[in-house]
């Protein structure tokens, strides 16, 4: 408790506080959890994609070594109910039942059919071969459109459709009247794949159940312990405040864990039927199939310009692959890219429709950006095709339609407020630092060559809503629960310092961030603070981690609980300094008197003389802990400019990432380390898209790509040297200045990759690629060019005045107005 001098922690770079124990193998996987007594599941999963189950017999895996139970879904159907969907996106959405193991019929392809519980493991693994299993096969449902088709087969026949809803949001003037007076439109259809979340730990719960007083302690790798708590008691009827969530250390979870899985509530009701604690690891295979996807969706994107290319309006048309069932927020991922196709444009209309299908595939739901890469990527996407059309430079049209930065607050054309950004500075770094001028005159040059490796320059200019809030929000979006996040500070006798967060890190650093918030609050040295997260019974009240809301929301409750500290402890440093609290200075976690820098008081004093109350004010009680439940006033809106340079072998359809540049505005930076490790693995996952993963299925349903052998997971080998930089435009909604971070690599990049592929192929007579981008798909679409296909794989193409004449027109040297996209070489 001596005085001390303390380093501003705002902005510093830190080792993270966590690493420690995970680097040196001390830390607590929900795996590593052993109890005297623990049984081992293994889930039995439907090898088919669409069937009836006729009849189930798990009586030959009892005869096992080393099996205790075994159980189909008809034993465990008493005592579980539907798993929960959170969000009915519509008053008539179409919500079927889903049980965590299936009864009558399955729906995709590892879809659980029984649970064997034996000793260990491996036993329980091999037991599963013994169970017998009837299945009538039924049609598979697999392709968007055609499951809306009447008479099409039925995913849920009881519900007579595979429609789950149509949502739509129109706003401004009428599409059809933009288009009307539109010199130039122009449509392109676009497919975002189907991802598979790839965490570093797989998932697993082992249940410890306390059968004398019916409590039952669930630990989970989950995202949402607070969350998978209330839900868990409403699939299994055990009273909430009977269920302890505890999430250990986790490793990884990019959306894939926050959800409340099959697994968890059959882990919870074997355990509570047997009075044995229970536990189930996942293998990466079983998670492929079992652990929802993510992605999987049709745009279909219009825009309508002028000449001059001001953007006048939007049309967007989706279809949403839900898969087999509605997991926790399924029907809702799309929907959070419906607020953000216009971006960072103004434009006078805007038109948007969403509609689920059902299909037999693994359920989707979140994945890092849920909703906002695909909206980021249309939009990219088309920006760049509407520059060709134009025979502008991409760069150039976007300068011509983004929000201005001293026109913030700026309402967009979504009903979304942006408090403050900046693109103009963001996008001038970036081009400096990526020698955007050099590029194109080297492009130019090669194009006229006619080299066989072609160079291509893309563009993202992003921006995104995160931090899932406020909760007024949510409830106009029907979600089925608040925004908001809790945070408290102890200030413990020898002065130290506990903050207890809702927020619960799955590798972001919260432990690190959240000391440097309340250690540059109260002044404090940075390794006295300590962080409580992740057990529903330490830390009570939380809204969990996603969508990027930890820092601008729970970090911001960490901050005012803090501050919330600093002045109730004013209270009692006043007091034994005899003077009024208006004359307290407070710094560097000193209280003194102005004018009387010697009459001064610690906060760590304070809080020992608090800790004795033997001399407090009156009226005061014996403590300045503080707790604060925060619902934010807005979402943060953090923005940036990625530039992508590839080169693409003609011949091979190889793609090599050539240079790699972003700038990104995040706010306030708490620690800059941190910020850039999580652009980094943001970069990671969108080029993974653009280049590399997709979840591939059969005519049957089955998936052919379930495996790390056949679904393609880049390592840092594949990946280029990013250059990444900041600026810096605080958030104005919130005290710290704070926005998200943790998905703005993803969301930016996989545009940015996929433009430059086309942009490299554009002369050739490539209009697009889909994802992602392999060799054999560039060579595909070389193939098809060079055949006289005209226009991309899908179809489609632009209409309006500009494809006559504009796009021919030539490139001024270092002139960022005016691009010319065929490079003085028309299709081969």
């Amino acid at each position: 408790m001596t005085d001390q001098a303390v380093a501003h922690e705002i902005g510093r770079s830190r080792l993270r506080k966590e690493d420690a124990r995970l680097i040196t193998g001390q830390t607590n996987w929900t795996d590593n959890i052993q109890v005297a007594g623990l049984l081992h599941l293994a889930v039995l999963r439907s090898p088919m994609a669409h069937a009836r189950i006729t009849r189930v017999d798990v009586s030959p895996a009892l005869e096992r070594p080393g099996v205790v139970a075994a159980f189909s879904g008809a034993d465990l159907a008493e005592g579980l109910g539907s798993l929960p969907c959170a969000w009915p996106v519509t008053e008539d959405m179409v919500l079927p039942d889903h049980p965590p193991v299936a009864v009558d019929e399955v729906r995709h392809a590892g879809d659980p059919v029984a649970v064997v519980v034996a000793r260990d493991r491996y036993a329980a693994a091999d037991a599963l071969e013994a169970v017998e299993v009837d299945y009538d096969p039924l049609p598979p449902v697999l392709d968007l459109e055609a499951a809306l088709a009447e008479g099409a087969p039925l995913v849920h026949a009881d519900k007579g459709t595979n429609r789950c809803y149509t949502w739509p949001l129109a706003t401004g003037e009428s599409f059809e009247s933009v288009r009307d007076r539109a010199e130039v439109t122009l449509k392109r259809r676009y497919h975002q794949q189907r991802l598979i979340p790839n965490a570093m730990e797989p998932r697993a719960v082992v249940v410890t159940p306390i059968a004398a007083s019916g409590e039952y302690t669930v630990y989970s790798a989950t995202q949402i312990p607070h969350i998978l708590r209330i839900m868990l008691a409403t699939v299994t009827g055990i009273p909430e405040h009977k269920l302890r969530v505890v999430a250990p250390d986790v490793g990884g979870g990019f959306g894939s864990k926050l959800q409340v899985y099959g697994e968890e509530a059959v882990a919870l009701a074997v355990a509570r039927r047997l009075g044995r604690p229970v536990k189930w690891t996942e293998s990466r295979s079983e998670g492929y199939l079992a652990t929802h996807h993510g992605r999987g969706m049709i745009q279909d994107i219009e825009v309508a310009a002028t000449r001059e290319g001001r953007l006048l309006g939007l049309k967007v048309d989706l279809v949403a692959d839900m898969g087999a069932y509605l997991m926790l927020v399924t029907p809702g991922i799309p929907l959070l890219g419906a607020f953000m196709y216009p971006a960072i444009y103004k434009m006078d209309a805007y038109d948007f429709t969403c509609t689920g299908v059902f299909t037999t595939r693994t359920p989707t739901d979140a994945y890092r950006g849920a909703g906002r890469p695909e909206a980021t990527y249309a939009i990219e996407r088309i920006m760049d095709e509407l520059a060709v059309e134009l025979g502008l430079d991409p760069v150039e049209l976007r300068r011509r339609n983004w929000i201005r930065h001293e026109e913030f607050p700026y309402t967009t054309i979504a009903g979304l407020t942006y408090d403050s950004g900046n693109y103009e500075a963001a996008t001038d770094k970036a081009l400096a630092l990526f020698g955007y001028d050099g590029l194109r005159a080297e492009q130019r040059e090669r194009n006229e060559r006619g080299d066989t490796v072609r160079l291509g320059i893309g563009v993202s200019t992003f921006t995104e809503m995160c931090g899932l809030a406020p909760s007024r929000v949510l409830r106009d979006l029907r979600y089925g629960a608040g925004g908001w996040e809790a945070a408290g500070i102890r200030m413990l006798p020898t002065g130290k310092v506990e903050v207890v967060t809702g927020t619960s890190p799955h590798g972001q650093g919260h432990e690190t961030c959240w000391s440097q918030i309340a250690a540059d609050v109260l002044g404090v040295p940075f390794d006295d603070v300590e962080v409580v997260h992740g057990d529903t019974r330490t830390a009570p009240q939380g809204m969990d981690t996603y969508g990027s809301r930890s820092l601008a929301v729970g970090g911001e409750a960490v901050h005012r609980a803090a501050v919330k500290v600093v002045e109730k402890a004013r209270k009692v440093a006043a007091h034994l300094l005899e003077a009024s609290e208006q004359d307290l200075e407070f710094s560097a976690g000193v209280f003194s008197v102005k004018g009387s820098p010697e009459a001064r008081r610690t906060i760590q004093e304070v809080a020992f003389e608090t800790f004795t109350s033997h001399d407090l004010p009156e009226g005061v009680e014996p403590s300045i802990n503080a707790e604060t439940v925060l619902d934010p006033e807005n979402f943060s809106f953090p923005h940036g400019t990625h530039l992508c340079a590839v080169e693409v072998d003609t011949e091979t359809g190889k793609i090599r990432i050539r240079s790699y540049v972003c700038v990104d505005d995040v706010g306030t930076v708490v620690n800059p380390m941190i910020v850039e490790g999580q652009v980094h693995g943001g970069l990671a996952q969108g080029i993974a898209q653009a280049l590399f993963e997709e979840a591939v299925y059969d005519d049957q349903g089955n998936l052919v790509s379930g495996t790390m052998a056949d679904y393609l997971v880049p390592s840092a080998a594949d990946l280029p040297d990013f250059v990444t930089d900041r600026t810096q435009t605080p958030a104005v909604d919130n005290a710290m200045g704070v926005k998200g971070v943790g998905e703005a690599g993803t969301i930016a990049s996989t545009p940015a990759v996929v433009n430059a592929v086309v942009d490299a192929l554009r002369p050739l007579g490539v209009r697009d690629v889909r994802m992602p981008c392999s060799p054999h798909r560039v060579w595909q679409a070389l193939q098809a060019a060079r055949s006289g296909g005209a226009g991309p794989a899908d179809g489609t193409g632009g209409t309006g005045p500009a494809q006559s004449g504009q796009s021919g027109q030539a490139a001024q040297s270092g002139d960022i107005g005016q691009y010319d996209p065929s490079g003085k070489e028309g299709p081969a």
